[in-house]
């Protein structure tokens, strides 16, 4: 929490100070429309999500099954976790360094930097750093998110998307499918004698795939149905 805190407090002092905007330009207005955005994407990155995990457990012949020792304790500590881990990366990566490398730079170029940053971030998130072809394939599959997710901002004008989607995705993957830090969570997978773990190259076709759902998804449903409806950040997305 404290990192938010300093990460906000940041963004404001390098707005406020460099190309003198205030912090509304991370695009938390119009409220109602903010709101609007943020909760279809949130449904949309809860949807992709589950849809993959599905997805897997046909693919590898197993199921899904209700953890009876789940309890409200446990669902808000890891829906807190991901609260705090969504919005620590999205302040890092779609705020205040985003609209100034896109006011320095461009849009184009403000994008690619901010995705490819994120990228790298996740080497040492997922501490994959000194397995050069793993890091390969998760800067692909992070970069290629962070980019999409850089474009909703460039578009809308706002954190909204981004941020919704990325919750609805950490959010189901590991509340829902535990799959995260968090131990087991609502459903825990079962596998049987049937079971066929993915492995080598189908495993890593799933895992790119997978990765590649979302961002697509959302990228065809930014290009035709967001557009600059208000126009209070327009400053942010041209230089």
């Amino acid at each position: 929490m404290l990192g938010m805190i300093v990460l906000v407090l940041l963004s404001w002092l390098l707005l406020r100070f460099t190309i003198k905007q205030p912090l509304s330009v991370l695009g938390y207005r119009p409220a109602g429309l903010r709101l609007q955005q943020f909760a279809i994407a949130l449904l949309l990155g809860i949807l992709v999500s589950s849809a993959v995990h599905w997805t897997e457990s046909l693919v590898t012949m197993s199921n899904w099954k209700l953890n009876p020792e789940y309890s409200w304790a446990d669902f808000l500590i890891a829906s807190w976790w991901n609260f705090k881990s969504v919005w620590f990366e999205e302040l890092l990566f779609r705020g205040a360094l985003l609209v100034l490398m896109i006011h320095g730079l461009g849009v184009r170029w403000g994008i690619v930097l901010s995705s490819m940053a994120f990228g790298m971030y996740h080497w040492f998130k997922d501490g994959v750093f000194g397995n050069i072809p793993v890091m390969l394939i998760v800067f692909i599959t992070t970069s290629i998110m962070g980019l999409v997710w850089a474009y909703a901002y460039a578009k809308s004008g706002s954190m909204a998307l981004a941020v919704g989607s990325h919750l609805g995705w950490n959010g189901a993957s590991s509340i829902l499918f535990s799959d995260g830090p968090n131990s087991e969570q609502l459903f825990v997978q079962v596998t049987g004698i049937s079971y066929m773990p993915l492995a080598g190259i189908p495993s890593l076709i799933f895992f790119v795939a997978s990765n590649a759902a979302l961002p697509l998804i959302l990228f065809f449903w930014i290009k035709y149905n967001i557009a600059m409806q208000s126009k209070p950040n327009e400053q942010a997305v041209s230089p």
